[in-house]
């Protein structure tokens, strides 16, 4: 019993992660986060250095600019 809780407490200090490690890298001039995966209030606008996916809040998205009429 005692193997299978000093295991435990092992496994739980091997798993936690410094609060350095769990910060996103900033994208977009810093008004964006590279994520594996964006958040429902946040939409993909191209990647980051490191292949992953600049999530950027629906604010802070460019306005587009409406398309010419074709003559």
């Amino acid at each position: 019993m005692t193997q299978l809780l000093l295991l435990i407490v092992a496994l739980l200090v091997l798993g936690h992660a410094p609060p350095g490690r769990t910060e996103f890298k900033r994208c977009w001039k810093g008004q964006g986060a590279c994520r594996t995966y964006c958040t429902k209030q946040e939409s993909f606008m191209h990647l980051c250095p490191d292949a992953s996916l600049c999530c950027l809040s629906y604010f802070f998205q460019p306005t587009r600019l409406p398309k010419p009429e074709d003559e």
